[in-house]
């Protein structure tokens, strides 16, 4: 299976906002592109506002909101603790199970977690450990403040320890006047984390459809990132 797993360095760095732009520019392209959030925190996927929902939307896919994220709670929490108080925890094989069921309806995949690659979807149960089984290249989207540089590294080291491959990077929810943090940040990016930066995108005022695949065609270069890692 040919695809992208999203992940992030931290909860709110706009996973989602990537994800869907991403999916609605391969889709714009004519690459039949799907998309899979199988855990979702603190609202339905058929809500208007949900990220299944935009996914959904930006891709125009067939598939249902309940195939895209068969895995929903009530409280905005990290997946395990939301399945805890509701007495539904949520093991690998569900989710494999389910993945198993959609993978074959699109030739190409784009696959969203959960907050950081470490939070805990159920009971010994990472984001990592999903990334690992679906065995999907990663894209880290970071923030690109002040103490963003900790957390990404974190995370790279983390996902080169399990051997996971690394497409690259994108700072997201730059400033339109940037503080000299958010300027410094690319290239030490760059120097230290030593994968590639594959965008610097800006903090969406106005978050439309047209708005996200605009931002995401004016400062990705998603065919060529498609082709480098299609088989």
């Amino acid at each position: 299976m040919n695809g992208f797993f999203i992940t992030g360095t931290d909860t709110g760095v706009g996973k989602t906002i990537i994800s869907s732009g991403l999916a609605a520019v391969l889709k714009e392209n004519s690459i039949d592109v799907g998309v899979f959030k199988p855990l979702l925190s603190g609202t339905s996927p058929d809500d208007p506002d949900s990220d299944t929902n935009l996914l959904k939307r930006m891709s125009q896919t067939s598939l249902s909101h309940e195939e895209i994220t068969p895995f929903a709670f009530k409280e905005p929490l990290a997946p395990y603790v939301a399945g805890k108080y509701e007495g539904k925890v949520v093991n690998i094989d569900d989710v494999l199970s389910h993945w198993n069921i959609i993978k074959r309806q699109h030739k190409f995949f784009i696959v969203e977690g959960a907050g950081g690659i470490s939070v805990p979807l159920g009971e010994n149960f990472l984001v990592s450990h999903l990334i690992k089984a679906l065995q999907l290249p990663i894209i880290i989207v970071a923030r690109p403040n002040l103490g963003t540089f900790n957390h990404t590294y974190l995370t790279v080291e983390y996902a080169k320890s399990l051997n996971m491959d690394i497409a690259g990077i994108v700072i997201n929810g730059a400033s339109e006047n940037p503080d000299i943090s958010e300027k410094t940040n690319p290239a030490l990016f760059e120097e230290l984390c030593d994968v590639p930066l594959l965008g610097i995108t800006p903090k969406l005022e106005d978050i439309t459809l047209d708005n996200i695949k605009k931002m995401i065609n004016d400062h990705i270069d998603v065919l060529s990132l498609f082709k480098k890692w299609s088989n």
